[in-house]
């Protein structure tokens, strides 16, 4: 059987059709977003439900973490050269770890920067190159276009929604 194409004819063909769409569209993106509201509140009330019930067990992993590092650090010597300690239930133990600060000052940041640059150190500087199209765009055509980049303009179609119209149609029902 030959498959067959189903074209939707369009509804808008006058002035008045359109002006109905666009009621159409308003009050369709109201009942969206009052179904999206209400989503949201469940969300929210099933967060704090959750949070709620995970409450004590959360503290109670607080309060064995807490137990447990400081059990281990008072018996650090037991474990001898060894960093950890493998038991039934896990491995416990210490890892050396390494961190590095930045201040926040931007005038230290870039003193920072200075000294890495005078002794060399590229490979620590992160420098990041991009274009900005609205500065771009601010050139013209013929220059984007012989940078290599593309220039294009159309029309494009836009609406915009009179949702306190809307409110008073339907008020005045």
């Amino acid at each position: 059987m030959a498959r067959k194409r189903v074209v939707e004819p369009s509804g808008v063909k006058t002035w008045e059709d359109a002006n109905d769409a666009l009621r159409q569209i308003a009050e369709a993106q109201l009942a969206v977003q009052d179904i999206e509201g209400e989503m949201s509140k469940q969300i929210l009330g099933a967060k704090k439900a959750a949070e709620e019930q995970s409450k004590p067990h959360k503290d109670r992993i607080a309060k064995l973490e807490r137990e447990l590092k400081d059990f281990v650090t008072e018996h650090r010597a037991d474990m001898g050269k060894a960093k950890s300690k493998i038991l039934t239930f896990g491995e416990i133990g210490f890892r050396l770890s390494t961190s590095v600060s930045l201040p926040r000052a931007k005038e230290k940041i870039e003193e920072i920067i200075r000294r890495l640059k005078n002794r060399q150190m590229m490979d620590c500087i992160v420098v990041k190159e991009d274009i900005s199209k609205e500065a771009l765009k601010k050139y013209g055509e013929d220059t984007v276009n012989a940078v290599g980049a593309t220039w294009k303009q159309q029309d494009v179609f836009g609406y915009e929604l009179d949702f306190a119209k809307l409110e008073q149609v339907k008020s005045g029902m």
